[in-house]
């Protein structure tokens, strides 16, 4: 029997089975902030220096060559200039040692920008969940980001690991359930990922030359307000209710193989056609459990994955062509952030294309497991 995890509610049998979830106070998302590194290179200027990284001198680029040109990015950014990737990529240590130090300075950008547009002093943080699954440290980089920031010394902290590219609608998701408890407090999830760094040297596998033509480094912030807070300066729209979902058997899809060498990515090519086969039954159950069908989601924010992800997304839920735009866009500028990218992409809906006030948006990311996660959202 398949058990489908949520949040909104106990665990059911199945999607199908969920009741409706009672009312619950909903968070208020205060700010998005995204930082970015100033190692900005046009996909164009990438794609022979990375072949110089991953290749074996004279192999065949053709392979390389069409992964570049058919991800849809149009530029990315950094962690380091890229005529610096050979003297970090191959040593765990070192490449680690990068990841902690431009993931800090990142890091401590997102925060502060996000507490500033957010209009609340880094003392009024109650909560920092901070999450990254490109690097590691310990003490890890919450804990390392509070006297940099200013953050009281009682601040509840929590670094998550393992969650990939879902991690930033799920850090979300579990922001709203801690609010949920803690109604008068504000949180604060922080996303740091410097995926450049864990490219593999000499590795011609097609999920590394994915990765190296695909993803890029960033950080991203967002501030909320629990319930009893909601007068607060708030910038974005509520969250009204989550949901978790894992796909049976297909924990080989995504992740990492971790060897001497540090993280070697696993993309596995069938994912769109597993996010057509079972992305559509839990995200209608879910949006019918709370009296929605997917024509009343007036915004979606979703996680950029890849063009065939997004189309994927967008043809087993039968969207117009445009419904992804802003993921489509946030992609061509950036690259896949991974946990990064969805709050980039909801960051684009909370400013100038702020949608109308009553619409409904769902958030959406999937990741290593593999797995969903859906965020219900009210402007």
């Amino acid at each position: 029997m398949r058990v489908s995890l949520i949040t909104d509610g106990a665990a059911s049998p199945s999607t199908a089975e969920h009741r409706p979830a009672a009312p619950v106070a909903a968070t208020t998302i205060a700010a998005v902030h995204t930082a970015l590194p100033p190692h900005r290179y046009a996909q164009d200027d990438l794609t022979e220096p990375i072949g110089d990284l991953c290749l074996a001198p004279g192999a065949d680029r053709v392979l390389l060559r069409r992964l570049h040109v058919s991800t849809g990015v149009g530029a990315r950014h950094l962690a380091l200039p890229i005529d610096q990737y050979a003297d970090h990529l191959g040593d765990f240590g070192r490449s680690n040692d990068a990841w902690i130090a431009a993931g800090l300075d990142l890091g401590a950008e997102a925060v502060t920008g996000a507490l500033r547009e957010a209009g609340i002093e880094p003392a009024d943080v109650d909560l920092l969940v901070c999450n990254s699954v490109t690097g590691v440290a310990t003490p890890s980089l919450d804990a390392r980001l509070v006297g940099r920031l200013g953050l009281r010394p009682d601040v509840k902290r929590l670094p998550v690991f393992g969650l990939g590219c879902v991690a930033g609608a799920a850090g979300l998701a579990r922001l709203h359930d801690y609010l949920r408890g803690h109604p008068g407090d504000t949180a604060v999830l922080l996303t740091v990922e410097l995926c450049s760094l864990t490219l593999q040297r000499r590795d011609d596998s097609r999920a590394n030359l994915v990765a190296g033509a695909l993803f890029g480094d960033g950080a991203a912030a967002l501030v909320a307000h629990g319930g009893a807070a909601s007068g607060r300066n708030a910038g974005g729209p509520t969250v009204i209710a989550t949901r978790s979902h894992l796909f049976p058997e297909t924990e080989h899809l995504m992740g990492w193989d971790i060897g001497a060498d540090g993280f070697r990515v696993v993309i596995d090519a069938g994912i769109p056609r597993i996010v057509r086969e079972h992305l559509g039954r839990p995200l209608r159950a879910f949006l019918a459990d709370h009296g929605l069908t997917t024509d009343d989601i007036g915004t979606w924010v979703c996680h950029p994955g890849g063009p065939k992800v997004l189309a994927a997304v967008t043809d087993v839920l039968g969207l117009a062509d445009d419904a992804l735009g802003s993921a489509r866009r946030s992609l061509a500028a950036v690259g896949n952030m991974s946990s990064a990218s969805v709050l980039h992409v909801l960051q684009s809906h909370c400013g100038s294309q702020r949608p109308e006030p009553g619409t409904w948006g769902l958030l959406m990311a999937m990741g290593p497991g593999f797995c969903s996660e859906f965020v219900l959202l009210r402007w």
